[in-house]
C-alpha cells in the first residue's frame, strides 16, 4: 500500500473518531455538533407576541463549540515505521465557540394571532454572553443586523478561545425585533475535552 494511502486511511479514521462526540449535543448533520435552545429541530423555537397580539417574534440558539487542535506527526508501526502519519495532540486542545442564531416575525392579518403573514425586511439584534460558573462574562456577541427577510439564520463567530477542563457555562441569549420586543434563554455547556483526548489515544496511539 502507498505511503500516501495510509496517510489517508488514518485522517478518515480520525475523523470517523471524532463525528460522534459530544453526546451531549444535538447534531444537524454528520459531523455537525451543537447545543440547541430551546431543544429540538430546525423550526423549534421559542416565541413572544406584542401586547396587541398583532405581532409575533421567535428565536432560537444553536451554540457550535467549536473544538480545535493541532496535528503532529508519528511514525508508522513498528514494521514500517516510515510510514508516517497525522494524528491530533490532545496537549493543543481548545474550544472555539460560535453562536447561530434563528428568528421568524410574523404579523396578524385581520383577526389577531389567528392569522398570520410573514413579510418585508426586519431590523434584527442577536446578542449571546458565555458565563463561568462563577457567573463572570468570559466572552460576549452582539450584531445589528438590517433588512432581513422575516425568517432567517446567522452565525456569529466567537472570536474567544476557552481553556479545556475549565468546568460549566452558561450561555445566555437573545433576539430582538426592533419595535416589537425581545427573547431569548440560557442553555449550559460543560468544557471537558476528556471524549476528545480518549479518541485520539484510541485511534493515534502507537501502532504495533
Amino acid at each position: 500500500m502507498k505511503r500516501t494511502r495510509i496517510a489517508a486511511l488514518a485522517l478518515a479514521t480520525a475523523s470517523a473518531a471524532l463525528a460522534p462526540l459530544l453526546g451531549q449535543a444535538a447534531t444537524a448533520a454528520e459531523g455537525a455538533v451543537y447545543l440547541q435552545d430551546p431543544a429540538g429541530g430546525e423550526k423549534t423555537m421559542k416565541s413572544m407576541w406584542t401586547k396587541d397580539e398583532m405581532h409575533k417574534v421567535e428565536g432560537q440558539l444553536r451554540f457550535h463549540p467549536g473544538i480545535q487542535y493541532k496535528t503532529v506527526t508519528r511514525p508508522g508501526p513498528a514494521a514500517a515505521p516510515e510510514f508516517e502519519r497525522k494524528a491530533g495532540d490532545p496537549k493543543t486542545l481548545a474550544w472555539l465557540p460560535s453562536y447561530e442564531f434563528a428568528w421568524a416575525v410574523s404579523d396578524s392579518s385581520v383577526v389577531k394571532k389567528a392569522v398570520t403573514v410573514k413579510e418585508g425586511a426586519h431590523p434584527i439584534v442577536v446578542h449571546a454572553v458565555l458565563r463561568n460558573a462563577d457567573r463572570a462574562k468570559v466572552a460576549e456577541v452582539r450584531k445589528e443586523l438590517t433588512g432581513k427577510p422575516p425568517t432567517g439564520r446567522e452565525k456569529v463567530a466567537g472570536g474567544k478561545r476557552i481553556a479545556c477542563d475549565t468546568g460549566e457555562y452558561t450561555v445566555e441569549w437573545s433576539v430582538t425585533r426592533s419595535g416589537y420586543g425581545t427573547l431569548g434563554g440560557t442553555l449550559r455547556w460543560n468544557s471537558s475535552c476528556e471524549q476528545y483526548r480518549t479518541a485520539f489515544a484510541e485511534n493515534h496511539g502507537p501502532q504495533r
